[in-house]
């Protein structure tokens, strides 16, 4: 580890010093591109005004034969499309595939300068982020990119579970980590073929016994997500949903994706138009929650003391609870006029 008066000094010489506190943007949804789809790939530039982050995969669900065109399609798309506001990342090869190097050496040698983050699959511990952290800074030094370019880690793996506060706290590039749910299940020896989601056969029984005895389906990905929302806030960094791969589904979609915003993720993967409206509705706040938010902070001002609102208690302890649901909505309304006149701003 890094001792902390060089944590935020950089790897190479010429690099471009580490950030020391993320860019202040909306990630509600991170939509994943499959970049060597020519048809796909032309509907970009419309797409960056429906989504916060385009993304394109290099990795699973790219066929092998398809790899190299993948990482030609997303350098062409990259140089083609005008992002604005809207970020790119690009989520490449495994750290032990033969693609890897020649993604992270073509990509930011061509298109470095416009790439926000890249997003490395099956993070095991802070060595993988400690060799993209370095090789990333002698890249950018070699290509004079001015900005560094962030690293989002995906837990797929249970020793990246085991591992992820350590690896939240690796490098100062870390932006953020999610849930790789599939991968995540066969590494653990799940019992289920699903992406995302519930199982049904994950359940609790209440007591009592008969055919009246009520049960429930529970969340198997409950306790993983708390671990990487718990990392990620201790370091500053975000914590993401990942994918929710039944398209049939949208309602079990917006439940799992409602879950992990009220465990305290920031946004989730889209991977189907479908799943976008639902990405953008779950991660922005309900409007009466952030008009009750507001009430609070009206009340108390300086956030201490005491005050009842609608028969309620809240003290400093809610007025915080309050202040981040407040600012979400003041961030999503600086760039969505709909949700700007809803909330009142």
């Amino acid at each position: 580890m890094k001792v902390p008066r060089k944590f935020f000094e950089p790897l190479a010489i010429g690099a471009p010093a580490p950030l020391r506190d993320l860019p202040a943007r909306l990630e509600r949804m991170i939509h994943f591109v499959p970049p060597h789809n020519e048809k796909v790939r032309a509907k970009v530039g419309d797409l960056c005004s429906q989504v916060d982050v385009v993304l394109g995969n290099l990795e699973d669900a790219i066929p092998i034969e398809s790899k190299e065109a993948a990482r030609e399609g997303f350098i062409a798309m990259a140089r083609e499309v005008e992002f604005g506001a809207t970020g790119l990342w690009v989520r490449v090869n495994a750290l032990n595939s033969p693609w890897l190097l020649d993604d992270l050496a073509r990509i930011v040698a061509e298109v470095g300068s416009k790439l926000d983050v890249l997003m490395a699959p099956k993070i095991e511990g802070p060595w993988d982020i400690h060799f993209l952290d370095q090789y990333l800074a002698l890249l950018e030094a070699k290509h004079s990119i001015a900005k560094p370019i962030l690293i989002h880690a995906i837990l797929e793996t249970a020793q990246g579970v085991n591992n992820v506060a350590a690896i939240a706290a690796a490098s100062p590039r870390m932006q953020g980590m999610s849930l790789g749910p599939a991968d995540l299940a066969a590494s653990r020896a799940m019992k289920t073929t699903r992406v995302g989601g519930g199982h049904p056969d994950y359940r609790v029984l209440a007591d009592g016994t008969g055919p009246g005895r009520v049960s429930a389906q529970q969340d198997p990905w409950h306790y993983t997500i708390a671990r990487m929302v718990d990392a990620c806030a201790a370091n500053g960094l975000k914590a993401f949903y990942g994918p929710f791969g039944d398209f049939s589904d949208p309602e079990a979609c917006e439940a799992q994706f409602r879950n992990a915003f009220l465990l305290g993720c920031a946004g989730a993967w889209t991977l189907h138009p479908s799943q976008i409206a639902i990405a953008k509705r779950v991660f922005s706040p309900d409007p009466g929650e952030v008009a009750f938010a507001r009430k609070i902070l009206a009340a108390m001002p300086d956030g201490s003391g005491a005050v009842m609102i609608e028969g309620k208690m809240q003290d400093d302890a809610t007025w915080k609870q309050a202040k981040v649901i407040v600012d979400l909505a003041r961030q999503v309304a600086g760039i969505d006029r709909d949700y700007a006149a809803v909330y009142g701003f």
